[in-house]
């Protein structure tokens, strides 16, 4: 019965069903996209996979892409430190303690959203004019994952605000109806029915480190080895993987590194998912 009468509505209405067409249209494409885009990569750089990729030192020979991936969590799991007690707390400033109309969140707001849409070369151009120059900390895996939070930190404040937002204030009312203090009742109550939007947030910030390139060329550098030094230079997995396709010499070896890459962040998506997933039924 809701069958025809959806069918009889959309006779009746054209203009529903060419939106529909169109909406359809489009996840299909997007969809289609994104498999011709793996199939691409997977059927390019599948066969050109081998042992020497994944040797413990870099030379010119083997082109390993081992000391990259090392180098790739190792900055990855820096730039977190630096960038999630900053981004989770200004968001908490930002629902549960700063008061509505206050000018100082719209001007909090106006720089995140601003932040969020500068190009990454540019944070790469600021990283090493003020990171590598000013503060002369040279092309450091400092300077890269400083420059990376700045990056990345809108995405955490936004992400961390919406999930906020999406806790009932019933709850907060309820544990302040029971004599809690404001810290209480969002360390207690606020916070973990929000964990899984701040979870999701944080990994989509993952992502976007793991995949970043143009900023680190300026900051962070390209040398291909295994340091725990910060201050000493080295190259992220994309890093690698653009140093060798620009080089044109090892352009098979830069797709097989697109493998290990694109199999990093499905497993960062589907990380996000679990635990996001865990996270909701533990509530």
């Amino acid at each position: 019965m809701n069958g025809n009468t959806q069918k009889k509505s959309l006779r009746a209405d054209p203009f529903s069903l060419v939106m529909r067409v169109l909406v359809w249209g489009a996840a299909l494409l997007t969809a289609g996209v994104l498999l011709a885009l793996i199939a691409y990569i997977l059927i390019r750089g599948v066969p050109n996979l081998k042992l020497s990729l994944f040797e413990l030192e870099y030379n010119s020979e083997n082109v390993s892409m081992f000391p990259s991936i090392v180098m790739t969590i190792y900055m990855t799991v820096l730039t977190l430190i630096i960038t999630t007690p900053l981004g989770i707390g200004c968001a908490i400033y930002l629902t549960e303690y700063a008061k509505r109309g206050n000018k100082v969140v719209e001007v909090i707001r106006l720089a995140a959203e601003t932040l969020s849409g500068i190009p990454s070369i540019v944070y790469g151009l600021f990283g090493m004019l003020f990171f590598v120059t000013a503060l002369q900390w040279k092309n450091s895996i400092l300077a890269g994952s400083c420059t990376l939070a700045i990056m990345v930190l809108p995405l955490i404040i936004r992400s961390t605000e919406e999930a906020l937002k999406s806790v009932p204030d019933s709850y907060r009312e309820a544990s302040f109806g029971l004599g809690a203090g404001k810290l209480r009742t969002v360390v207690r109550v606020v916070l973990p029915p929000a964990m899984p939007g701040i979870v999701a947030g944080v990994i989509l910030a993952v992502g976007r480190i793991v995949g970043e390139t143009a900023a680190l060329i300026y900051t962070a550098g390209t040398v291909a080895k295994i340091t725990i030094n910060p201050m000493e230079s080295a190259r992220t997995l994309a890093v690698h993987m653009y140093a060798l396709s620009s080089e044109g010499l090892h352009t098979n070896e830069a797709f097989a590194t697109g493998v290990v890459l694109l199999l990093v962040v499905l497993m960062l998506n589907a990380t996000s998912n679990a635990i996001a997933k865990r996270i909701t039924k533990g509530k």
